[in-house]
Parts: C-alpha cells; sequence; structure tokens
C-alpha cells in the first residue's frame, strides 16, 4: 500500500477485522510492514482464534461494538487509517431486524467517522455495498444511508483534514455467510445444491479484489468519493453448475425461491451516477455532489445530459462464460484447498 511515510509507523484500525475482508485485509497490511494493526469487534471468540492462529505481535485486539461511541473512541487514539467493515450484511436477517440494522449500519457508521474525526485520522475508507444502489431491502437501505452520512461528514472537511470515502463491491466469492460455502458443504453431503432463481445476475469479486479497490480507495480518495471495481457477472444458475462439474457432484440444482428482499441483478452505480463517474481503469470513482441547497441556478443553467449513460448492473456488465466461472473459482485459495480435501484435481480437469 504506498503512502507518503513509512508503513512502520502507521497504525490501522480494522472495524468488523475478525470477518472474511478483515482477515485477508490484516494479511496484507502485514505483508506491507505496517507497524500496529489493531481488530475491532465484538466477538471474542473469533478475536482469541485470530490472535492465535496469527500469532503476530503487531496485531491488537479491542472487544467493542460501533454501536458505543465511548468503544470505538478507546481503539481510535493514535490511529491512522480507518477501514470500516463492521456491519449487519445478510439481506433476510436485516428484513426480519430492520432497526438492527440502523443501529449498526448507520449510527455505529456515524460514530466510527465522527470519532476518526474527532482523533484527526488521516483516512476512513467505509465499505458499502452493491445493494445500496436502487436499495429494496433493509440492508440497502441502510448502507445507503451510511454513504449519505459519510459524505454529509466529508463536506464539512477540508483539505488537509479527514479524508472520508467509501466503496462498493458486490457478491464477495467465498467470504462467510456467502453462497459458495454453502455450496460446497451440500456437495459435500450429498444434498441438493439450491438456488434462488437460476437467473438471477451477480457481480463476482474474489476477496483478493476487495482488498485492491479499499487500497485503490485509500491512495486515490478525495473528499467524499465513493469507489467501485469494474467487475463481470454470472448467474446463480451458472455458478451453481460450475460447482457441480469442479466437484464432479451429481446433486441435483434445485431453486427454492427467491429470499426476503433480494432482486434478480444489482447496480453498482446508478445512471445519474455513471454520468458523473470517472473512469480509472480498472476502477471508477464517483464524485460526491457537491451542490448547495439553493437549487435555483441549476434550473437555468441545466446539468448533464445523462440520456446517452445507463446503471453500472449486475444485468449489462461483462458476463462470464461457464468455463470463466470455473477457471474464476479456481483461482480461490479456498475452492482449491477444498478441491485437495475431496481427493480432485485443483487445475479443473
Amino acid at each position: 500500500m504506498a503512502t507518503t511515510s513509512n508503513p512502520k509507523s502507521k497504525t490501522v484500525l480494522i472495524t468488523g477485522g475478525t470477518g472474511s475482508f478483515g482477515k485477508t485485509m490484516v494479511k496484507h497490511l502485514l505483508d506491507q510492514g505496517y507497524g500496529q494493526i489493531r481488530i475491532f469487534s465484538r466477538d471474542e471468540w473469533k478475536q482469541e482464534d485470530m490472535r492465535v492462529r496469527m500469532a503476530e505481535p503487531r496485531l491488537k485486539f479491542y472487544i467493542g461494538d460501533v454501536r458505543s461511541r465511548a468503544s470505538v473512541d478507546a481503539a481510535m487514539d493514535g490511529v491512522d487509517l480507518v477501514f470500516h467493515a463492521a456491519a449487519l450484511k445478510q439481506v433476510p436477517s436485516c428484513e426480519f431486524f430492520p432497526m438492527q440494522a440502523v443501529e449498526t449500519n448507520i449510527i455505529g457508521s456515524n460514530n466510527v467517522i465522527e470519532s476518526a474525526v474527532a482523533h484527526g485520522v488521516d483516512c476512513v475508507v467505509v465499505l458499502g455495498t452493491d445493494k445500496a444502489v436502487y436499495p429494496v431491502n433493509a440492508m440497502g437501505m441502510t448502507k445507503a444511508v451510511m454513504e449519505k452520512v459519510a459524505q454529509s461528514i466529508a463536506r464539512r472537511m477540508g483539505d488537509g483534514h479527514t479524508r472520508i470515502c467509501s466503496v462498493r463491491y458486490g457478491n464477495v466469492m467465498y467470504s462467510r455467510g456467502s453462497v459458495i460455502p454453502l455450496f460446497v458443504r451440500q456437495i459435500r453431503e450429498g444434498k441438493p445444491i439450491t438456488t434462488t432463481e437460476n437467473s438471477m445476475s451477480r457481480f463476482m469479486l474474489p476477496l483478493r479484489d476487495s482488498v485492491a479497490l479499499v487500497e485503490f480507495a485509500f491512495q486515490n480518495a478525495r473528499q467524499g468519493d465513493i469507489f467501485i471495481k469494474k467487475a463481470a457477472a454470472c448467474t446463480i444458475g451458472q455458478l451453481a453448475q460450475a460447482m457441480k462439474e469442479l466437484f464432479k457432484s451429481d446433486s441435483e440444482i434445485k431453486m427454492i425461491g427467491i429470499r426476503h428482499g433480494e432482486k434478480m441483478f444489482e447496480a453498482l452505480a446508478s445512471v445519474a451516477e455513471m454520468a458523473r463517474a470517472e473512469d480509472m481503469g480498472d476502477f471508477m470513482r464517483i464524485p460526491m455532489d457537491e451542490r448547495e441547497l439553493n437549487y435555483k441556478r441549476f434550473f437555468t443553467e441545466g446539468d448533464s445530459d445523462e440520456t446517452k449513460f445507463e446503471d453500472y448492473d449486475s444485468h449489462n456488465t461483462d458476463q462470464l462464460t461457464l468455463q470463466e466461472v470455473k477457471d474464476l473459482l479456481l483461482s480461490l485459495p479456498e475452492i482449491q484447498q477444498d478441491l485437495i480435501d475431496a481427493g480432485l484435481s485443483t487445475d479443473g480437469s
């Protein structure tokens, strides 16, 4: 991770640091030579497991909850960089307990960002989701408001103050609670591979790419920016078929119906955002809308023509072939290990 000074002198805080992203980011930061990495979460068992497994003196563990500003403040003192990953992410759970999603994803995020500002942190990167674009479920709605909270605080920050930005990404492959580990377990147990709706499409993003996105945001952020990584997509039916072929399984693929709050496809950026987005190669920067509350001049001056743009969604992005889905799966260390455990080839043959 490129910085203007020696990373050995830097302290990083990762909220939700015992999750799939946190663990991957920790390994990356350790490889980059960061001086201290603070893991903030409310699960003491996961912290203890991580402490024992990694046995790394540069890791410091803080028990706390983003809902508690006091516990966040205790972990924030002396921090240079924050990656805010703590969230309620399961769509059905948030549908049934929406106020819990509000408490964590909105109020908790506000606590983290305000604490970072108060402690003079250099940069805060807030982790979002494609479900925040045209949200139809409580998880996406609370994540969308989280972005607005981040931008509202960014608006009052000038140059030389804490930089606040967000990232959005789609389905992180093999993350905790995602569909791929479920498919692996069902195949191992000889059960049907359950899909919601085979034609449903989703962006596919390996964990390594989510780390690359967050790193890029840290390096390039201006106040209030949202960053997305360009990604290909596939249907859930394709993903299930690819898993079935890789594991040489005779399990049937069984559709069980769309769950609470799910959409047939997801968007990483709306048409209005695409109209002002900056193409940065593998990434796109969506700058904050910096218009003031006095809209009168926009009626006479007009705004950019959005008719030539469209949403950036999982239906109109690059579509993976079945073989490309299999190749992407084979690039995941977790899938390679699962295949080895099953006594199968890791080269797809």
